[in-house]
């Protein structure tokens, strides 16, 4: 009885490693696309305008480029996966329980698709007044 309890615990802790890999490798890519987009959005920015701030006005006129829509859209979306798998990443270095670690899975979940819609909605907001 022993060895089928011990042995489905190391199942267990066997498929959480598969899952905190997959995990790592999301966080690892989505930082290298930060990394690209971060740089693109200082350049666009700040180098390559006059005075190296647009003001709102130019702001609007850039975003209303669909191409650069959507990069600010994916700025938005890896910037958060990213930041929440880094947050979930610590909290995991703490060893919580099973059960712990669902609440924290499910609340940086939802915490995620509510920052994620909200800079959508942002997005979508500074394109309409574009026009």
């Amino acid at each position: 009885m022993q060895s089928s309890m011990s042995r489905r615990s190391l199942e267990q802790m066997a498929a959480q490693r598969d899952r905190s890999g997959s995990l790592w490798l999301v966080q690892a890519f989505s930082g290298l696309l930060l990394v690209i987009i971060l740089a693109t959005h200082m350049i666009a920015h700040h180098f390559i305008v006059e005075g190296g701030l647009r003001d709102f006005q130019q702001v609007l006129d850039y975003v209303a480029n669909p191409i650069v829509f959507v990069i600010e859209v994916l700025f938005i979306i890896f910037g958060v996966v990213h930041a929440l798998l880094g947050v979930r990443a610590i909290v995991t270095d703490l060893r919580p329980s099973a059960g712990t670690l669902r609440t924290v899975n499910w609340v940086l979940t939802v915490v995620g698709a509510l920052a994620i819609l909200y800079g959508l909605w942002l997005a979508i907001s500074l394109q309409r007044l574009a026009g």
